[in-house]
């Protein structure tokens, strides 16, 4: 092959093998985006249809990965006050710990978290370092807001959502305008939404902190659920909605939610509805699409 044949071979391979390479530290490119931008921010620990946004960040979507993930565990349905379930006594009765599932919160935890945090190499059974967690008091290793930065993740919210390991890091960025896809709302006088999330403090928190107490200046244990399923008529309430959430029973677990006949979850007085959860906000989340999902279930 003579050295001009060889060059001019050469040239074109050169220039696709340079055009596909991307510049060091720039944010991928938005080929095959049909919606928003998407130069949020990347981390490799992101699929790259989630970071580049193959389609809008959606209500669709969103809905059916969290139904996804509740499938994936079985689907448990728990209407239980959680005042009254007992600790489980021996590992082999926690699902987060069970064969392929461990494995799948591991997964919530390397998503949904930054690749900084600490938390992100643990799994459901396991620390940073990978040694076996004590089940009886893995309340330090409580994966439900892992949980809801894992969807919100996936479904590609991209940096727009302040994911964490604490539920209350989001709620006050809802409360004080700090995400712009987040917005939240007073149960007293919005109705959720589908993909919408529904949120409740936990311990003392529970009583402590209400809308009008958001944001706060601190943080606070807390509870929330991705609302799966509105306008429903049903046991065991009636008029009711149906929520997602991580790390109930140690699991992904559906809850079913009283509503009044407009939807709403809490009185106009404030009260709650549900005697289980004195509901603090609603966040309202704000889609770059609005394809609305079946609210059927």
């Amino acid at each position: 092959m003579s050295r001009k044949l060889s060059v001019a071979l050469f040239a074109p391979l050169c220039l696709a093998a340079c055009a596909s390479q991307p510049t060091p530290g720039a944010p991928p490119t938005a080929t095959g985006q049909t919606g928003a931008t998407a130069s949020y921010g990347y981390s490799s620990h992101v699929p790259d249809f989630a970071t580049r946004n193959y389609e809008p960040f959606n209500r669709q979507d969103l809905v059916a990965i969290a139904m996804r993930e509740w499938r994936l565990f079985g689907s448990p349905v728990n209407d239980d006050d959680p005042e009254d379930r007992p600790e489980p006594q021996t590992a082999a009765v926690k699902p987060e710990r069970a064969p392929g599932l461990w494995e799948r919160v591991g997964e919530y935890w390397w998503i949904g978290m930054e690749p900084s945090m600490t938390e992100a190499s643990w799994t459901g059974k396991h620390d940073a370092n990978g040694q076996l967690t004590d089940f009886v008091h893995d309340g330090n290793y409580a994966w439900s807001a892992a949980f809801i930065s894992y969807v919100m993740r996936v479904s590609g919210a991209n940096s727009r959502f302040p994911y964490s390991p604490n539920h209350s890091t989001y709620i006050n960025a809802a409360a004080s305008g700090q995400s712009p896809i987040l917005r939240a709302q007073n149960p007293a006088n919005y109705t959720p939404k589908l993909g919408d999330l529904i949120c409740v403090g936990r311990g003392r928190a529970k009583t402590t902190v209400n809308f009008s107490s958001l944001p706060t200046s601190y943080g606070f244990p807390a509870h929330c659920g991705y609302v799966v399923a509105v306008n429903q008529n049903g046991q065991p309430f009636g008029r009711q909605l149906s929520i997602i959430g991580g790390n109930i029973d140690d699991a992904v677990a559906l809850t079913h939610v009283p509503t009044d006949p407009q939807g709403r979850i809490s009185s106009p007085s404030g009260q709650s509805y549900d005697t289980r959860y004195p509901w603090c906000a609603v966040l309202e989340v704000l889609f770059d699409a609005e394809s609305e999902p079946d609210a059927g279930m």
